[in-house]
């Protein structure tokens, strides 16, 4: 039997996921603006020293970054998964003498389900695969925002860059858990509740990258992801459509409008349940051919088939749902 909620745990759900759209939304901006605005008082030197350490500190973002428990275990991420709720479901042991890249999918509007499965420790993932670490990779350009770099970087995130996924995979040890959104911005514009689209054809880079550093592939689903929001999806050629793409080409993301459940913000009370599939055992190679590459992909989409079709049921979709890969 379902247990009632108080509403303190109510009210303290809704205000740690409305802290966690507006960070994703308004944190960067806000702490450049913050920055902006003390060089334009007394305390100009606070920033002007923190912009001379940035720099010396430049690339600490594609070394491994500055994981911290303390902001990992967070209790405010408890809230958060308990809202919709979320669970993390093992179906397979991930040895903590390799190394390892996640395929998360769908992007989803925010891509929760990823952040809360392997940025911070809410749904458990260190006691799931004991001895793996999990880095969840996302855009580079969030590291060279002010502040905000420190705050991403605290969470186990890293730039979704090559020095980086090399760094992370031959230079700082066994047992790293790699997490690559694949679909990106495309796929978040396919988000829609009932549709499970992932963009995955063109998009072999990282099991390029795997190859290169022997890293084995884990296809990762996430369902419910795309059932947090309502967007306005534009048909393609048209005015809305072409100033996304426009966004998308020079943001290299592109912004969605959506509609939450209520305030407009809060999303929708929908359960996500994130499958951690099987790993692709992967050889080494530092050259590999383009039909090493094509042949490592083909499998891969193949196996993240198998597992969506292998737990739409038990995650609440009927037998008549399929994935569809772009």
């Amino acid at each position: 039997m379902k247990q009632e909620k108080s509403k303190h745990k109510e009210f303290l759900e809704n205000i740690s996921v409305l802290k966690w759209i507006w960070s994703f939304l308004l944190l960067g901006p806000a702490c450049i603006g913050l920055m902006v605005y003390l060089l334009l008082t007394s305390l100009w030197p606070l920033p002007v020293l923190y912009l001379m350490w940035q720099l010396t500190d430049w690339h600490t973002p594609e070394r491994g970054g500055r994981r911290s428990s303390f902001v990992r275990n967070w209790k405010v991420w408890k809230h958060v998964r308990d809202y919709f709720p979320m669970k993390l479901v093992k179906t397979a042991e991930l040895n903590p003498n390799k190394n390892y890249i996640l395929g998360c999918h769908p992007h989803g509007v925010f891509s929760i389900g990823a952040f809360a499965s392997f940025s911070t420790e809410a749904c458990g993932f260190m006691d799931l695969f004991p001895g793996v670490r999990s880095c969840l990779c996302i855009l580079g350009g969030l590291f060279k925002i002010p502040l905000y770099r420190e705050y991403a970087m605290a969470t186990g995130c890293c730039p979704v860059s090559k020095p980086s996924l090399k760094h992370l995979l031959s230079k700082s040890g066994q047992g790293n858990a790699v997490v690559i959104v694949i679909g990106g911005a495309a796929e978040s514009l396919l988000s829609l509740p009932g549709v499970n689209t992932v963009v995955m054809k063109q998009r072999k880079g990282f099991v390029r990258v795997a190859l290169e550093f022997g890293a084995d592939l884990v296809p990762v689903y996430s369902y419910g992801e795309n059932n947090m929001f309502h967007q306005v999806i534009f048909s393609e050629g048209s005015v809305g459509w072409r100033l996304q793409q426009l966004f998308k080409k020079i943001m290299s993301f592109s912004p969605c409008l959506f509609v939450g459940e209520r305030w407009f913000w809060m999303p929708y009370h929908c359960p996500v349940t994130t499958v951690v599939g099987s790993p692709i055992l992967v050889p080494k190679r530092p050259f590999p051919t383009q039909e090493e590459v094509d042949h490592y992909h083909g499998l891969y989409m193949e196996s993240l088939a198998k597992l969506f079709n292998e737990h739409k049921a038990s995650c609440g979709l009927s037998d008549s749902h399929e994935l569809r890969i772009v």
